[in-house]
């Protein structure tokens, strides 16, 4: 029991789950952003093209960046970790559905 009579929480394994989830998230944007970009350079690929590659990995830039400070603090706060603020899910969001519009455009 806490001080104001309430239970302690125990988070148990979440916090490690929800890093590895943020980690495996991260890796698959790596994968998209890469091969995004191989098929914008091994491909005859107009302004178009090339515009939507640099936007993609600007994009992964900033999911990396998001994932990064969620990580993080999830590492240094075990007992209760922080919560995801508004800002950083909208984040999240934003860059993921744009990355999949970029690539959208990258394979029509």
């Amino acid at each position: 029991m806490s001080e104001a009579g309430a239970p302690v929480r125990d988070p148990g394994l979440q916090p490690a789950r929800t890093r590895l989830a943020w980690r495996r998230t991260t890796l698959s944007g790596t994968v998209a952003a890469v091969l995004a970009l191989k098929a914008t350079l091994s491909s005859d690929a107009g302004p178009v093209r090339f515009v939507a590659a640099a936007l993609c990995l600007l994009l992964w830039l900033g999911f990396v960046a998001v994932a990064h400070q969620r990580i993080t603090g999830l590492a240094r706060h075990e007992v209760a970790p922080p919560v995801l603020t508004r800002r950083q899910a909208a984040a999240a969001a934003l860059c993921t559905v744009a990355i999949t519009l970029c690539a959208a455009v990258l394979i029509t």
